[in-house]
């Protein structure tokens, strides 16, 4: 069974994630995914450790969904450690290497240290954690956002995709609300309504709930009959 630690990290409460499959008989250490590493303080950072020291968990890959400088702060500091590789769309490579303007606009005076990454693409399967993540790119928080999808867990890593009861935002360098909209409603709602989504910030939710509930997604559900399809409704005596 896939199991699943969220430490909520940095002044913009991201959610770094920790995933491993339990079922690695006979190991010592097991593998697990860290999913944007974006802890900011030095005790954020020994609290994720100390986590994997705890559950003798050591990652064997990190999954970014994006380049933005609060999913991918610690990114440099784990790989110094771990050497593991880092997956990482290029097309956000602009995203994270000319994030210092912004971070200035915050008052956030510690820049992002840059680190070497494998560029993924839509459909990719990644092992990580004894499971396996299908890439799922979803441009429009960011040009190279994407998502990471465990069929067999039923799981979504969304980062900042599809939040609960909101979407990623798009006013920042990059971003494209059309390119998310169409992101989400063709990339992403498809999936099995009882898929769990673990988004980049806030609270886990589900495909079905979103469907239901998301005020930004509400006005895309259209009925897939003949009669909303129609010029126009004829009533009888009118």
């Amino acid at each position: 069974m896939l199991q699943v630690k969220i430490f909520q990290v940095n002044p913009l409460g991201e959610n770094c994630i920790v995933l491993w499959e339990d079922a690695q008989e006979g190991k010592d250490v097991k593998s697990c995914a860290v999913v944007d590493p974006g802890f900011f303080r030095d005790d954020e950072e020994e609290q994720v450790l100390s986590f994997l020291r705890d559950k003798g968990l050591a990652p064997d890959a990190i999954l970014l969904t994006h380049g933005h400088f609060d999913h991918t702060w610690g990114v440099a500091s784990l790989v110094r450690r771990f050497g593991c590789p880092v997956y990482l769309s290029a097309a956000d490579d602009p995203v994270l290497r000319f994030g210092s303007s912004l971070l200035d606009r915050l008052q956030l005076h510690k820049s992002v240290e840059l680190f070497e990454y494998q560029d993924v693409a839509d459909g990719q399967v990644i092992p990580a954690g004894g499971v396996s993540w299908q890439v799922i790119t979803t441009p429009g928080h960011t040009p190279g956002c994407v998502c990471y999808y465990c069929e067999a867990a039923g799981v979504l890593l969304s980062g900042d995709t599809l939040f609960a009861g909101s979407i990623g935002r798009t006013d920042l360098d990059g971003g494209d609300y059309d390119a998310l909209i169409k992101s989400v409603m063709d990339k992403v709602m498809g999936l099995p309504g009882e898929t769990d989504v673990i988004p980049g910030h806030g609270h886990p939710t589900s495909i079905g709930r979103e469907a239901a509930t998301n005020p930004f997604l509400i006005p895309f559900n259209e009925p897939d009959t003949d009669w909303w399809n129609q010029d126009g409704i004829e009533l009888d005596g009118i």
